[in-house]
């Protein structure tokens, strides 16, 4: 009887050992399907690398220089093409009269070159010399491009009925290297407002079982030529 009772506790402790193998299995293969993309397409996705567009102005008495002008108007320009918020001028923090009066002539010829004063934030920076240079930026966003040459892997055929591991990283490449601004990627630009005038009076002639349509316009005029008759 003994004997019995000691195989009975053995093949329990088998069955138990055995169910827990099994479910530690099931859910590595669990962690390892919810880590892996749903579709091939979506192994690459696009994303966006932030950065940073700034200019140093050294702080002269005399004003702004004819090159430092220049730099400005050029920082501008790629502002409005960036999509960007806000353009930071940081002035060097110490009180010095010159330098305080330099950074304001930044926000003035920031103004002049179109960049309106709403989005122009000066600010102080703790600076080692109180003449240090005046610092000039926005932030900016960069497509990412992935590197496909290091995702080939091997191309050589198999049993799994999987892609290559570069599959759609050529894709995605090309579409981050066309897209003209990348903030585009990180959320849809505003819609227009929707032209209601002429929705409105289409559904008025449709109300009135009347023609919604435009008037055909009469585009070519005359009759078919019988020469090839």
């Amino acid at each position: 009887m003994r004997t019995l009772v000691l195989q009975t506790h053995a093949r329990h402790a088998a069955l138990a050992a055995a169910v827990s193998a099994l479910a530690l299995s099931a859910c590595s293969t669990f962690q390892d399907q919810a880590l892996r993309p749903l579709t091939p397409l979506s192994r690459y996705s696009l994303q966006v690398e932030p950065g940073l567009d700034r200019i140093a102005l050294a702080v002269h008495e005399s004003g702004l220089s004819g090159n430092q002008q220049s730099a400005v108007v050029d920082l501008a320009r790629r502002y409005f093409t960036s999509g960007a918020g806000v353009v930071v001028v940081q002035g060097p923090s110490g009180g010095d009269p010159v330098s305080a009066e330099r950074t304001w002539g930044v926000k003035a010829a920031l103004e002049a070159a179109g960049v309106p004063g709403d989005r122009i934030q000066v600010v102080a920076y703790e600076a080692p010399d109180p003449r240090a240079p005046i610092l000039v930026g926005f932030e900016t966003l960069t497509a990412y491009i992935p590197n496909c040459a290091s995702q080939r892997g091997n191309m050589s055929g198999g049993f799994t009925n999987e892609t290559a591991p570069g599959f759609g990283c050529a894709v995605t490449a090309n579409m981050a290297a066309q897209i003209d601004n990348p903030r585009d990627i990180v959320q849809p630009r505003a819609m227009t407002p929707a032209e209601t005038g002429r929705a409105a009076v289409v559904f008025d002639n449709y109300r009135r079982g009347q023609r919604s349509s435009g008037a055909q316009e009469q585009l070519v005029e005359g009759r078919i030529s019988r020469a090839v008759e």
